[in-house]
């Protein structure tokens, strides 16, 4: 999609139904040319959120194919504009909420996540270089499908950015932030160093492990004793410990006091993208955030699954 001038969207854009809401405002379905955009509008009193995560967009070597593609930024009258890359399947929650998912399927959105995750932790020097960048709300509601089978991370309102030559970390801002459900178990018992950016990386990977888990939770599976087709409903992370909207003190005790973990099914293990993945998992939800996987590892253990990778963009390299 070509990007636009920023002066002359907000005149030639159409804003249609809301498609989601957020902290800072309304998502819409808008159309320029034709075409269809997501049109993230924010109320005048957020305007430093509008200008923050349109800079974090606008990032040199940010773009990607697992990452929301940005179009342009702009003000009309007293609101402003955040205008993206839309799609119609909406978000990882979304397609879990009303879908069963098959296990090529789960293989592929888990890569295409890990893809999208491992380029926006990775730090490029040189110039232009990229910095490295934590998003610090991955949950599945901030995760696109693109279409079946492709993850695409989205809203970088909270990311932090580091340049390992520059001094310190970009807006950091309060250390418990984004969704409590997701927080890492060093962000709800204060304990993350926010002078470390390894440390906002890692917090990250908790909470992708959870949106793994999510994705195989939903997926259908046969067991090889009965040839009973096996799925379940769709649930949330730690859906049988906490309530709907947990506080943070309510998830800090399951987490940290009694390190509860979702459950991972035992009739996982009999599927080699299932298991994989089950181990994945185990290894992003450790209490010490040093032991958990990178982003890059949890990458490269999905992509030497066995098994037909079915899109050819996904393909190792």
């Amino acid at each position: 999609m070509t990007r636009l001038k920023q002066r002359s969207i907000a005149d030639e854009i159409q804003l249609e139904n809301v498609i989601g809401r957020g902290k800072y405002g309304h998502i819409f379905l808008g159309y320029w040319r034709n075409e269809k955009v997501a049109v993230k509008v924010f109320r005048e009193e957020e305007k430093a959120s509008w200008e923050y995560e349109a800079d974090v967009y606008k990032t040199v070597l940010l773009p990607h194919e697992n990452i929301l593609g940005y179009i342009a930024s702009d003000i009309s009258c007293s609101q402003m504009f955040l205008i993206t890359e839309y799609y119609e399947n909406g978000s990882l929650y979304d397609l879990l909420s009303n879908d069963i998912i098959e296990t090529d399927q789960l293989q592929l959105l888990a890569l295409s996540l890990m893809l999208g995750l491992s380029h926006l932790h990775k730090e490029i020097v040189g110039n232009p270089g990229k910095p490295g960048i934590a998003h610090r709300n991955i949950k599945s509601k901030n995760i696109l499908v693109k279409n079946n089978t492709q993850c695409c991370l989205s809203d970088f309102g909270l990311a932090v950015k580091y340049h390992s030559n520059e001094s310190g970390i970009q807006a950091k801002g309060d250390m418990q932030v984004g969704t409590a459900r997701y927080m890492a178990p060093e962000i709800l018992n204060k304990a993350l160093n926010q002078e470390i950016f390894e440390e906002y990386k890692q917090a990250d990977m908790y909470a992708v492990s959870l949106v793994l888990w999510e994705m195989a939770h939903r997926c259908r599976i046969l067991n090889t004793d009965t040839k009973a087709i096996i799925f379940n409903d769709y649930a949330l992370p730690y859906y049988d410990e906490v309530p709907e909207d947990p506080s943070i003190d309510v998830m800090r005790i399951a987490v940290c006091d009694q390190g509860l973990r979702p459950i991972i099914s035992a009739s996982w293990q009999e599927n080699n993208i299932l298991s994989t993945l089950s181990k994945v998992m185990e290894e992003c939800w450790k209490p010490n955030p040093a032991a958990r996987l990178t982003a890059l590892r949890a990458k490269k253990t999905i992509q030497r699954l066995d098994g037909d990778l079915t899109d050819p963009s996904m393909e190792i390299v």
